[in-house]
């Protein structure tokens, strides 16, 4: 099969120009890879999107096919492969807060009856590492290796409870000026926000209230390790009419007491 020629494309900045000597050709996969990930499945638009040359794009296409890091549909659309499939696999399972974690939900989850999370940042974000569904039936987005924002979901507010210095950026940056598609009970203002937060960390414990999904209310921790720095966040979520005011209050104690078993088998002590 023959590379289809370089044509002029819209482009973007190739994201490989600031890779360190060596390492273009490394950055630029990974740049494909990425862009398949945010959507991206037919040639000419992976390669607008990574700013490479679509003869390039296909030479990198081929071999990421070939090791199993993207795999293709039968209308030729490009998809993440199961490499990565294994590798998220691992990487989740060398992760300590986890394998630490994992006794500790699932008797939340038994006690409890609702959907339980377990979450970290990364890169300005929330990545589920862990999820029990609840024995109620409710539907709700969050998947594990998904992400979310940190400021509009009440596990997100747990992993900023120790950082109010990026209250406001975070805040300001997860909510676009002129964006569409907001909910109603999104908190309206940063003051508004900092407020929350500032109760949120005294409290020890966070709350999403339909910030990110209608109808769809959470409590949640943080966990922290060994030198008290939090690396983790649990949550306990169900839908509205299992959450109503006072179960909020009856859960915090209930997930914080959770998430300080976690920190504790990371070797948190309380000061």
């Amino acid at each position: 099969m023959t590379a289809p020629s370089d044509s002029p494309v819209p482009r973007v900045r190739d994201e490989s120009a600031d890779a360190p000597p060596g390492t273009q050709t490394l950055a630029r996969g990974i740049a494909v890879v990425n862009a398949v990930a945010r959507g991206r499945t037919r040639l000419r638009d992976i390669s607008a999107e990574t700013g490479v040359g679509r003869s390039t794009t296909h030479r990198l296409l081929q071999l990421l096919l070939a090791t199993g890091y993207l795999r293709q549909h039968d209308d030729g659309a490009y998809a993440l492969g199961p490499a990565l499939i294994e590798l998220g696999y691992q990487a989740l399972q060398e992760n300590p807060v986890t394998g630490v974690g994992a006794p500790v939900l699932r008797a939340l989850a038994e006690r409890v009856h609702d959907t339980v999370h377990l979450a970290i940042e990364d890169r300005g974000q929330v990545l589920y590492l862990d999820k029990i569904p609840g024995t109620r039936g409710a539907v709700m987005r969050s998947q594990i290796g998904h992400r979310m924002p940190l400021t509009r979901t009440g596990i997100g507010k747990a992993l900023l409870l120790d950082e109010p210095g990026r209250w406001s950026e975070q805040f300001l940056a997860e909510r676009p000026v002129g964006a569409a598609g907001g909910l109603t009970r999104d908190v309206l203002t940063v003051e508004a926000f900092v407020q929350v937060m500032e109760a949120s960390a005294g409290r020890g414990v966070t709350f999403d209230l339909e910030e990110n999904e209608p109808g769809i209310l959470c409590v949640a921790a943080p966990v922290r390790d060994t030198s008290g720095a939090i690396v983790a966040a649990i949550s306990v979520t169900a839908t509205r009419p299992y959450m109503p005011p006072e179960r909020l209050e009856t859960l915090t104690p209930i997930v914080r007491d959770a998430a300080g078993r976690i920190s504790a088998a990371l070797g948190w002590r309380p000061r």
